[in-house]
């Protein structure tokens, strides 16, 4: 018997973005339609960013740790919408099924970066 227990409430909003798959000219391309998303409310905490050293240059990457209420459709491949700050996360690693009770989970994201 599992006696874990959230230690922050869930008030955070966000949106789970799903991806959907389509072929364009032979190669397969992801598309995040929000139309589409599923609400649902979390603890949010950033703990001020990852710290990293790439050849010897410092930067602070914008990753949070995220915890909610289980939610199968949540998976490796979707994209968090912050709908505080209109950011947007993808998720890194496997969500984490804490004590595999399918009552909680834990997940890490990272900012989605534009530029080209």
């Amino acid at each position: 018997m599992s006696n874990y227990r959230p230690a922050l409430p869930y008030t955070t909003p966000a949106l789970l973005l799903i991806p959907t798959f389509k072929t364009v000219k032979g190669v397969v391309v992801k598309n995040y339609d929000e139309k589409n998303g599923v609400q649902f409310f979390c603890s949010w905490k950033t703990y001020g960013g990852t710290e990293t050293t790439n050849n010897e240059v410092f930067t602070v990457l914008d990753t949070a740790q995220i915890e909610t209420w289980y939610k199968p459709e949540i998976k490796s491949d979707c994209r968090i919408k912050d709908l505080e700050t209109g950011d947007i996360y993808e998720i890194i690693g496997r969500p984490e099924d804490i004590d595999r009770r399918h009552q909680f989970m834990r997940f890490k994201v990272q900012a989605v970066e534009g530029g080209a």
